[in-house]
């Protein structure tokens, strides 16, 4: 089993980089674990409470439950990812079956910040974009996504997204193996992690 870790930040155009690394590889060899569906529940806070939990901090996330599932599947035997929800901050009581693949993706802003999952990651890769880029990905998505609105999507991001990004995200990339600049565009970045990826498959596999 392969393990690939991609971070970045915020809008830094990770999931478009993980589909096309996807896209290009057999589907029954691939598996993606996304950190946001290991962000701790939040049922028991009220509402209101809920909206202004601080999701860029490594605290918001069960990185114990990620680990544990990572290793589970290392040694070959299933999990059940949970299921979050970013409209009522909550996980669901539905979980979702996740099968070992001969490579998994494990993607997130914050998945480089936990020495204990970095020495899990066999390729460490960090998606680094413009930070205006980030911020206009991170206003369309909040809004169409997550239901906000601008003002409140604006006020995140200087309160929280930004600073976090600072303190606990760039400082991650010192960790990546492979740096892929302009996220999501650089079409030879993405081409190059990819056959990196089959040429350790291929590796594995001798």
């Amino acid at each position: 089993m392969l393990i690939v870790g991609i971070a970045g930040g915020s809008g830094s155009g990770k999931t478009t980089v993980v589909r096309k690394v996807m896209e290009s590889l057999p589907e029954n060899e691939v598996v993606l674990i996304p950190q946001d569906s290991y962000y701790r529940d939040n049922s028991h806070l009220p509402p209101a409470e809920r909206q202004e939990i601080n999701f860029d901090h490594p605290r918001a996330l069960e990185f114990s439950l990620l680990i544990r599932h990572v290793k589970t599947l290392r040694e070959g035997m299933p999990v059940k990812q949970p299921v979050y929800s970013y409209l009522t901050c909550a996980r669901s009581d539905e979980t979702i079956d996740i099968i070992p693949k001969k490579v998994v993706i494990i993607e997130g802003i914050l998945i480089l910040t936990s020495r204990l999952l970095r020495e899990l990651i066999d390729i460490k890769v960090f998606v680094d974009a413009d930070a205006d880029d980030r911020l206009s990905r991170v206003i369309s998505r909040d809004i169409s996504e997550r239901g906000r609105s601008v003002d409140k999507v604006l006020d995140r991001y200087h309160k929280t997204v930004k600073p976090m990004h600072l303190q606990f995200i760039e400082p991650t990339k010192r960790y990546a193996d492979i740096i892929i600049p302009q996220g999501g565009n650089n079409k030879v970045g993405i081409n190059i992690l990819t056959e990196i990826i089959r040429s350790s498959l291929n590796d594995r596999n001798t």
